[in-house]
């Protein structure tokens, strides 16, 4: 599979033109599973096979129970820069009930010694998990806080399908957390970030000035980005996006027949409008009518003026400048907001 995957980058080593990378990224499955020479020869391949930054930030997420000083030292040593921890919560009941490998104890002390190596790191939360309530979010909050991150990813827990957790929400055994019980944790979340200088650059992501994740920067940018490996997605900036196939018997043998085992979606210029809008609000930055008009053309920008008054004058949305966002007191609403603004006929 790594063989197949190295091999994928030099098949698509033409995807960025002269494009110059800031940023690659480790995620998916488990990257931390991944011998970290392993994850150097893949840098080594990406550095040989495209333009990078002098600078470029290269993040791999960490699951608590993969690390040691051993395995933290060699990823450093193989250019690794920034890693995004999995912590999830520091309460033992809630890592069972979400079924993490990992314990409390393992998230501590990772997080030790990821701050004797890495000066750049993130970690990440999970609010609105049933049995929790605003006491135990505190708790979890501050327990991150004290170790002084740089940055904070935190989201509200999701309930996949064919999960054990689905299972026992189906069931009954499990009662899920009420939309006011996690608001109530967001908007926590929300304000003491806030009060200690922790920017919300996205819906979901908090940083100190200085350490923007330049891999989230991207995403909800709108920048071109190249995935490699089974299931992994791409999008050229403009409007093709691909995916390769999930199945992997089929990648392998695509690609050793030096075929790229993707499929494409192009577009419509309705999809790439409301992607931009969903996008965009969800950011410290907002939507940009002068990317809209650039991108797709001055009567998607006309809709977005004269549809975007309702909730401006509610005061959900305001204008700054070309830029619309989403007001403070509705943030939570962002995915909502952003529906009432999509365009269903062109």
């Amino acid at each position: 599979m790594i063989t197949s995957m190295l091999k994928e980058l030099k098949l698509r080593k033409d995807f960025f033109n002269n494009d110059i990378i800031d940023s690659i990224y480790f995620g998916g499955g488990t990257p931390s599973l991944i011998d970290a020479n392993l994850i150097g020869e893949f840098i080594l391949y990406v550095k040989e096979n495209f333009k990078v930054s002098d600078d470029i930030e290269i993040t791999l997420e960490l699951n608590p129970d993969d690390s040691s000083i051993k395995y933290l030292t060699s990823l450093k040593e193989n250019q690794v820069n920034r890693l995004s921890i999995g912590i999830q919560s520091f309460n033992q009941e809630d890592l069972f009930l979400m079924n993490r490998s990992h314990t409390a104890n393992q998230s501590y002390d990772t997080i030790k010694m990821v701050k004797d190596l890495f000066d750049n790191f993130s970690l990440d939360l999970i609010y609105g998990i049933p049995h929790s309530n605003i006491d135990k979010w505190k708790f979890n909050l501050n327990e991150a806080l004290s170790f002084d991150p740089p940055h904070i990813s935190s989201y509200a827990l999701t309930v996949e399908d064919k999960t054990i957790l689905k299972k026992q929400i189906l069931s009954g055994e499990l009662i899920p957390l009420g939309e006011l019980d996690i608001e109530k944790q967001y908007w926590h979340m929300i304000n003491y970030l806030e009060e200690i200088n922790y920017h919300n650059y996205e819906f979901s992501n908090f940083s100190k000035p200085g350490y923007y994740s330049k891999n989230n920067l991207g995403y909800w940018g709108g920048k071109a980005y190249l995935g490699i490996g089974p299931s992994a997605h791409s999008f050229d900036g403009n409007m093709t996006r691909s995916w390769n196939v999930s199945q992997n018997m089929s990648y392998l043998n695509s690609i050793k027949k030096n075929s790229l085992p993707l499929s494409k979606e192009l577009l419509s210029l309705k999809d790439r409008f409301n992607e931009l809008i969903m996008t965009g609000l969800r950011t410290s930055s907002g939507v940009s009518t002068k990317e809209i008009k650039d991108k797709i053309g001055e009567k998607f920008v006309c809709y977005l003026e004269d549809n975007a008054k309702k909730r401006v004058l509610s005061k959900d949305l305001y204008w700054d400048g070309d830029y619309l966002h989403v007001s403070k007191k509705s943030k939570f609403l962002s995915d909502g907001i952003a529906s009432d603004l999509f365009l269903i006929n062109l």
